[in-house]
């Protein structure tokens, strides 16, 4: 009986251990101040067209936030790391409050790309 017991403790602590290790975003671009980008309507619309797709992605740290949100939506930012999390809070807060219009056109465009995604 104590060997099932050890079993299954094992088998519990990997299964847990592999849960642990789910992967995250890179924390490359945490550096990234929200703050300045909501605040500067120059800025913040070079993000939003690169994400809506209606303009160019001018910077690495654009593209990248551009292929993760979409997900990091969907999934209510699991993968990301605690700055990325506080920073997601911030923009929704932004967009709900000041922009919603702006922001059911981003909450449509991550729906389509997350089902193209999963849809592949």
């Amino acid at each position: 009986m104590s060997r099932r017991l050890s079993f299954f403790l094992l088998a519990l602590c990997a299964l847990a251990a592999l849960a642990a290790t789910e992967e995250i975003y890179s924390d490359k671009y945490d550096y990234i101040n929200i703050e300045e980008i909501l605040a500067n309507p120059g800025i913040r619309a070079r993000y939003y067209n690169c994400f809506l797709e209606t303009g160019p992605c001018q910077t690495p740290d654009a593209k990248f936030f551009k292929e993760k949100f979409p997900e990091a939506l969907v999934t209510k930012c699991r993968k990301c790391t605690e700055k990325q999390k506080v920073s997601f809070q911030k923009i929704v807060e932004y967009y709900t409050e000041k922009e919603p219009e702006k922001w059911k056109m981003v909450l449509t465009k991550a729906i389509n790309d997350a089902q193209k995604k999963r849809s592949i």
